[in-house]
């Protein structure tokens, strides 16, 4: 088993990018903030099946947390994280520092609308500009042929794929499926925060949305699907619903009938916040 190769700067990526190209090898990016788990390993693997390297991006990026959230909080496990890119095969990992990815005087940052319009933003103003920023700095420093993001985080990843769009940024943006665990749980690095009793409510999550969609592909009123779906979470045991809502697939415009979907939601379990969503077929 070979560990990859480790690298902190934006300089060193370059050259080991530019030597892979220069070998006429294709490169593929994972960005993650570390806290590594099955379903990004499975984002990995993809990645190795598109291109001939991969490099993952291990950064807790500070500008998608508002002063309120988890930026303190949030797992921090390299070791283990090195351990599981060794075992899946990946060559290299990006692990900078915040001043390597902000220096001093570090002003610019990057709004972006169209999808980024309510759900996650409606509870977290500045989330998608820190991502989006981030993103763009890491397509720019490692510039891949493509990038796969967990549809786990839809909307994030209808984001990205809108900032390379807009942008005219040359990577080719790829979703992959939401890896669960054997009760439907969304793999997440924050279920290390769940009690086993929290556990087992949460994993009732993915079943409530999948009835939800059931119901509205079979005709039911959107309105009345995802209030009852909304009841349903909060009498399994969640503390609060942030939202749950149908949107259209592409766009992330309200959902309608003849468009393909999806059911979103978000909810929170003690001081943890679950997300997850479900396809909807268009009718």
């Amino acid at each position: 088993m070979k560990q990859p190769q480790v690298i902190e700067t934006v300089s060193d990526l370059r050259a080991v990018v530019r030597d892979w190209r220069s070998q006429g090898l294709s490169v593929a990016m994972v960005p993650t903030m570390g806290a590594l788990h099955d379903g990004h390993v499975s984002l990995m693997r993809i990645a190795l099946e598109r291109a001939d390297r991969c490099v993952v991006s291990i950064f807790v990026n500070p500008t998608q947390f508002a002063p309120t959230e988890d930026l303190d909080k949030y797992p921090r496990q390299l070791a283990a994280d090195l351990e599981r890119l060794a075992h899946a095969g990946v060559q290299l990992a990006f692990t900078p520092t915040a001043a390597e990815m902000y220096p001093h005087g570090f002003a610019a940052k990057i709004a972006i609308g169209g999808p980024s319009a309510g759900l996650e933003t409606d509870f977290r103003p500045t989330f998608f500009d820190g991502v989006a920023t981030v993103v763009a700095k890491l397509f720019l420093q490692a510039l891949p042929d493509c990038a796969i993001f967990g549809e786990k985080d839809y909307q994030q990843l209808c984001v990205v794929k809108k900032l390379c769009r807009d942008l005219d940024i040359p990577v080719e943006v790829i979703g992959a499926p939401t890896v669960r665990d054997a009760q439907g749980l969304a793999m997440s690095s924050r279920n290390a925060y769940l009690s086993p009793a929290e556990l087992a409510v949460g994993r009732q999550l993915n079943t409530i949305l999948r009835h939800a969609a059931s119901a509205l592909q079979l005709g039911a009123d959107p309105g009345e699907t995802l209030e009852t779906a909304r009841l349903h979470i909060l009498e399994a045991g969640f503390g609060r619903v942030d939202y749950v809502e149908a949107r259209e697939s592409d766009t992330l415009a309200p959902w309608r009938r003849d468009r393909a979907g999806r059911i979103l939601a978000a909810a929170w379990l003690g001081t943890t916040r679950l997300i997850d969503n479900i396809e909807v077929t268009g009718i």
